[in-house]
């Protein structure tokens, strides 16, 4: 089919196209306001009729969403933080088919606080490894792990924007058998507020888990804190694989 005779592509699919390409890109990131319909149409060159077209395809492919009365918002990321596995959760998200990366933000051998100390049952130093997860290039979780004699100083030297704690235990020769986890909600605190950017007082989840080897002995002790609005909590339920208990919080 030569050039003149294909068929034109209608004005709201070509417009859908453009969007969704920013929306990939991150000039417009989950959660945010796309401009106002009036200002779109403008800008497009078209009628609010055609313009919402536009929008009723990018709704329809899950990339928006539309708020009686507040707007159009790019929807938020849909990520998964699993707890029926050991796995790490870049692995899990990156399974999901997301781009996610991780800034270390320090990793120290020091004393251990008083509460870390009776959850790992250590009396000596530890690696406190404090990590920032990003997803496609947006902070989501801040992770601050913990880990003791014998290990701490062995594994401080490792890169860990590339390799997961689980893989450097491995590597010392520590198989891990089991972890136990509590998730609770929670709000962002003035001192992670800027790591996560988000105002403080924002909606999280906080997980604190412990880490258990072979021996049943805790290596690792872990406070990770959690974007409430981009990352969904699930679990696959079987009778044999999972134990989820209910409680109060109070």
């Amino acid at each position: 089919m030569t050039e003149s005779t294909a068929p034109r592509v209608p004005a709201y699919r070509r417009i859908a196209a453009d969007l969704a390409t920013k929306i990939r890109a991150g000039e417009y990131r989950p959660g945010e306001a796309l401009p106002a319909q009036r200002e779109l149409s403008s800008r497009y060159g078209v009628t609010l009729m055609t313009l919402r077209q536009a929008l009723q395809e990018l709704r329809d492919d899950g990339l928006i969403l539309q708020q009686a009365g507040r707007g159009t918002f790019v929807a938020p990321v849909q990520a998964a933080y699993r707890v029926d596995t050991l796995r790490s959760f870049v692995d899990d998200l990156r399974d999901q088919g997301h781009q996610v990366s991780t800034e270390v933000l320090g990793a120290v051998v020091s004393a251990a606080p008083g509460p870390v100390r009776r959850i790992l049952t250590a009396e000596g130093q530890v690696l406190r490894l404090e990590r920032l997860r990003l997803l496609g290039g947006r902070p989501v979780i801040h992770q601050t792990s913990w880990v003791p004699e014998p290990y701490a100083e062995a594994l401080s030297g490792a890169d860990y924007r590339t390799t997961s704690l689980y893989a450097a235990l491995a590597g010392a020769g520590v198989t891990i058998v089991r972890a136990v986890e509590r998730i609770i909600p929670g709000l962002l605190d003035e001192a992670l507020a800027a790591h996560l950017e988000r105002p403080a007082g924002s909606a999280v989840f906080v997980s604190e888990r412990t880490t258990f080897a072979a021996d049943d002995r805790p290596v690792v002790a872990d406070r990770a804190i959690i974007l409430g609005d981009l990352v969904e909590i699930r679990a696959e339920r079987a009778a044999t694989t999972l134990s989820l208990q209910w409680g109060t919080t109070i």
